[in-house]
């Protein structure tokens, strides 16, 4: 944000947009510190909208929900990291998300990035966008 928010500043406008997690909105999804971790991302993000934003500079954040991707793999033992690991981690993903008949992909992830960097977004700022299927809001784990 420090860095990006140098060069638009000049400029007048500009979109800065981070990656965080549906652990954002909710705890019980990840450690403490994970969990805060991500509690802190959108704090920041809230606040840098705050202040960027007599710049023209919008700040946003997209949280997904899990994504499943051979990266999820890289959380199981050696000699779990097989195809049936991740159908189960699938499966599992599934019974718990809120929204049924459709899997979070990481093209999900990406069309909200480009709806915020979008103009169709040009008065949306200092939001944390999550991309959890209703997740959030009526699920706990």
């Amino acid at each position: 944000m420090k860095h990006a928010s140098r060069i638009m500043i000049p400029e007048k406008k500009g979109s800065i947009i981070s990656i965080c997690s549906a652990a954002s909105a909710i705890g019980g999804l990840g450690s403490h510190a994970y969990t805060g971790s991500k509690h802190a991302v959108c704090g920041l993000t809230k606040n840098v909208a705050a202040e960027l934003g007599k710049h023209g500079i919008r700040v946003n954040c997209v949280s997904p929900f899990v994504v499943v991707t051979g990266l999820v793999l890289a959380h199981f033992a050696e000699e779990q990291r097989k195809e049936e690991a991740l159908a189960g981690f699938r499966a599992y993903v599934g019974r718990n998300a809120n929204l049924k008949g459709v899997e979070l992909t990481a093209d999900d992830v990406a069309n909200a990035v480009l709806f915020l960097a979008s103009d169709e977004a040009r008065y949306v700022s200092g939001e944390n966008l999550l991309v959890d299927g209703g997740f959030a809001n009526v699920k706990q784990l």
